[in-house]
């Protein structure tokens, strides 16, 4: 019998699903049993499956009023609104609402427009902003090409890639080239067109890619110096991934003009993004109009939702849990990475967000590797993200997972990759 829905990202007659039935911390059960989810599902389920007190958040929204204008308020919105303010690096005044992580860039890219009146954005090739036309065509992986042309403008650079330097240097000795070009791209493109920089702090599900110290002061000044915005995109690393509350925080001193977030803003237990914007900024709308908005802009029960899980955040210590099972995570990748024996990889971590990445994972050997691993980590039950096209694996646990289970699941994960080893060399 045939789905009566389309699934994600695939191609509909070999796409295999499975029912989730019900969920604990960092522990999902389907028919077959109980999966270790080591990917928080899409990136987005920082705070687990089944927490009590967002559960009772969102009831106690409901039970009050379920629905609202868009341009009126209520306390969860204002409460909300003010929570991230804090939260944000000095100057940040204002919150736009969305649904989710695309609608956030989409609005990012129109204020961008609206203040600068320019069109061009420049986003890096390794990266992933969103599936709406907009976001999609500032991102750079698999999913842009079969949709092209997208917009008008959105040119990319080479990414920061220590591992597989594109320039070629190593990290010790660059002039963080990787940095660098931003410049060279608007001065050739004419800094008269060019609106904004769109980036991830750190590039999650295209790798984990750790930008070398002093990225983003680079980034800044470039935009400042041809009068650009500069977007840090925190969808994926937002809310305690990478063991801060964003992950622009790893370089100290850096304010970027807007942040996109989703995703860990309510742990995905309702559909919630921000815009959050400098009143470098936001001053200009003061007496223009913004030209942006959405029926569903700060849905009660997602700011409800989003409310709560800031608080669980900060009284659980979850920002600071995910930093202290770092090298626990990073401890277990590399004895995962070294168990393919004869094959160089780099490992990469920063929280509880980390990538394998084997040097010639992308060869065709390796296509049996990953397709047995994939098929181990199945039948252990434990959900992440080996990635064929790019000879890597992505590991995203929980915030709240224990740490016997970020060990127990390393282990087996090792098991997994040992297993998918050796049919590769058989």
């Amino acid at each position: 019998m045939s789905r009566p829905f389309f699934t994600t990202w695939s191609q509909q007659s070999s796409d295999p699903l499975f029912e989730i039935l019900e969920g604990q911390g960092a522990r999902f059960r389907t028919h077959e049993g109980w999966w270790l989810d080591f990917a928080s599902l899409s990136y987005q389920a920082n705070l687990g499956h089944g927490h009590p007190r967002m559960v009772d958040a969102i009831k106690r929204q409901a039970e009050k009023f379920c629905l609202c204008l868009p341009n009126h308020t209520y306390p969860a919105k204002e409460n909300l609104a003010r929570r991230l303010l804090e939260l944000a690096p000095p100057g940040f005044d204002k919150v736009f609402f969305t649904l989710g992580g695309s609608e956030a860039v989409e609005n990012a890219l129109k204020i961008a427009r609206l203040v600068t009146g320019r069109y061009k954005t420049i986003s890096r090739y390794r990266s992933y902003h969103g599936a709406s036309m907009g976001a999609l065509s500032l991102s750079g992986d698999y999913r842009r090409p079969p949709l092209e042309p997208l917009l008008t403008g959105a040119l990319h650079a080479l990414d920061c890639h220590c591992y597989r330097c594109p320039f070629g240097k190593v990290v010790d000795s660059c002039q963080r080239e990787c940095a660098q070009q931003f410049d060279h791209i608007m001065q050739l493109e004419g800094s008269e067109s060019v609106a904004a920089v769109f980036c991830e702090p750190i590039p999650g599900a295209n790798g984990v890619l750790i930008p070398p110290d002093g990225y983003w002061r680079k980034l800044r000044e470039a935009c400042d110096r041809h009068g650009a915005l500069l977007v840090a995109d925190e969808v994926l690393t937002g809310f305690g991934r990478t063991g801060r509350w964003f992950g622009i925080e790893h370089e100290q001193g850096v304010v970027p003009d807007m942040i996109t977030m989703a995703k860990g803003l309510t742990g995905g237990y309702a559909p919630l993004g921000a815009v959050l914007v400098h009143e470098r900024v936001s001053k200009m709308f003061n007496d223009q109009k913004l030209y942006c908005g959405l029926t569903y802009y700060g849905h009660p029960l997602s700011c409800a939702a989003g409310e709560e899980a800031l608080a669980i955040y900060q009284e659980e210590g979850l920002i600071e849990r995910a930093a202290s099972l770092e090298p626990l995570l990073r401890s277990g990748l590399e004895s995962i990475a070294a168990a393919v024996q004869g094959e160089e990889a780099d490992v990469r971590v920063r929280g509880l967000l980390g990538a394998i990445e084997w040097r010639n994972g992308t060869e065709p050997k390796w296509a049996s590797f990953f397709t047995t691993l994939s098929q181990q980590l199945k039948r252990e039950r434990i959900h992440c993200y080996p990635k064929i096209d790019t000879g890597m694996m992505v590991i995203a646990p929980p915030l709240v997972i224990e740490e016997s289970e970020l060990r127990e699941g390393l282990e087996r994960v090792r098991a997994c990759v040992v297993s998918a080893s050796d049919h590769m060399a058989c």
